[in-house]
């Protein structure tokens, strides 16, 4: 299982321009200009299995250009600037490599869907990727959860070391949830029987379960 990350904050163009090279910013600026243009002839592109629109060639290659500390924030650019569709994250999620694949989970929230994407982060938590899971229970999962997803959300990141603090929302989704301190009081008492130990996460979630809700996330 791979180590828990943290995740920085994504980073604005701006920022990027700071930090890139000069090679790097001129992949960024073609890499760009390529997804606005799909955002404008999205009814004339390419259809087809095999006929991905160049930003999304672009979208793979971040690491290996703009270097893998900022892949991320450059995916997220991306997808932002083609307004990246269901259909299109969807394809890149499903495609990608699990560095892909968190990219898309960490922008789900700045985009135009819905809930609609819901079946990405619901995959995502099937797994015991610590990645996708941490880049899973952002803003986009605080908002279109349910209740009892949200609950075995939270339950999964316990079981997997995934920090709670890595949970959008999760002061004000706690507050008075008895049922959520129902599960978090069965998961302790199974790990103490099996001889484990409880995850110090788990006291603060249930801390929380009872406790006012605060702008902590």
């Amino acid at each position: 299982m791979p180590m828990t990350p943290q995740t920085p904050p994504l980073q604005t163009r701006g920022q990027l321009d700071g930090r890139l090279s000069g090679a790097a910013r001129a992949w960024l600026d073609e890499a760009l200009a390529e997804a606005a243009d799909a955002a404008v002839h999205e009814d004339t592109a390419p259809r087809g299995p095999y006929a991905a629109p160049p930003w999304e060639l672009r979208f793979a290659a971040a690491g290996r250009h703009c270097g893998p500390e900022h892949a991320d924030s450059v995916r997220a650019l991306l997808l932002l600037e083609a307004r990246a569709t269901l259909p299109a994250v969807t394809r890149l999620y499903e495609q990608g490599t699990a560095a892909e694949r968190r990219a898309v989970l960490l922008t789900l929230h700045r985009l135009d869907l819905g809930p609609t994407a819901l079946h990405l982060v619901e995959d995502a938590l099937r797994t015991n990727d610590t990645r996708l899971v941490a880049a899973a229970v952002g803003p986009y999962a605080a908002a279109h959860l349910d209740t009892h997803q949200w609950r075995h959300a939270i339950l999964k990141c316990l079981f997997t070391g995934v920090p709670v603090a890595a949970v959008d929302a999760l002061a004000h989704r706690a507050h008075g949830d008895a049922e959520l301190a129902r599960m978090l009081g069965d998961f302790a008492a199974e790990r103490t029987a099996a001889g484990r130990t409880v995850p110090g996460d788990l006291r603060r979630v249930l801390t929380l379960t009872a406790a006012a809700p605060t702008e902590e996330s």
